[in-house]
């Protein structure tokens, strides 16, 4: 059991630290909703969206109303052929909650994106929560799509450590990742005043070692590597 905890923690701080890099120095910024809701709830299912309500028979509590931290499963329907999980950040009255989810709207032109706070609303005739209607960012409203649900899966025990672990990594990963950003531009300023830190990475964006490619592009021992595998 602590061996495997620990393993799940390791994947937990890999995982932070993927999502912590900046966009323009790793491209890692694509979240589907099946991993995202399991690092944030603590929540150990894995496989589709859709299969998540069987598997959880057994190993988690499920139920019909909300609490804080539990995973909304959604039925597979139209296009969401193999169904959506979303995260319980807030209970606000019997019918409505707020969740925070990724993958759901188009925003920016792309998805894969993380909303936080969103706001669900169940609609189902006994108010059980079989069915909803979910907040859509870019129309600013709920439109008129219903989505069914299975319902909710509870955290345990450790599912709720897990979570903690993971807001408090979240919180270190971003100080820490504020702190290499302020390092790497006083690194660029020095060597090259003026120079951004991520487009120097993105100037060394053929190179598999990100640390040795920002070295040669302050350099500009990049021309010279260039040339070298080019004879080979």
């Amino acid at each position: 059991m602590h061996r495997r905890l620990r393993t799940t923690l390791g994947s937990l701080v890999a995982a932070l630290l993927v999502s912590a890099l900046p966009v323009g120095a790793m491209a890692e910024s694509y979240w589907q909703c099946v991993p995202f809701a399991r690092l944030i709830s603590g929540i150990q299912i894995f496989g589709d969206a859709r299969t998540w309500w069987t598997q959880a028979v057994g190993k988690y509590e499920t139920g019909f109303l909300p609490k804080s931290g539990a995973v909304l499963c959604f039925k597979p329907v139209g296009k969401m052929r193999l169904g959506h999980v979303a995260v319980v950040s807030q209970v606000l009255t019997d019918r409505v909650i707020q969740v925070t989810h990724a993958n759901w709207s188009l925003i920016e032109g792309s998805r894969g994106k993380v909303e936080e706070n969103v706001t669900v609303i169940d609609v189902s005739p006994t108010g059980d929560w079989s069915k909803v209607k979910v907040w859509n960012d870019p129309s600013e409203d709920l439109g008129a799509t219903t989505y069914p649900t299975y319902g909710f899966i509870y955290q345990n025990a450790q599912a709720i450590a897990l979570a903690a672990a993971t807001a408090t990594l979240t919180a270190a990963g971003d100080a820490a990742m504020t702190m290499t950003q302020n390092a790497m531009g006083q690194v660029a300023q020095a060597m090259k005043p003026g120079a951004s830190p991520l487009a120097l990475l993105s100037q060394a964006a053929d190179s598999t070692d990100r640390i040795a490619g920002l070295i040669q592009a302050l350099t500009g021992q990049g021309e010279h590597t260039e040339a070298k595998d080019a004879v080979r």
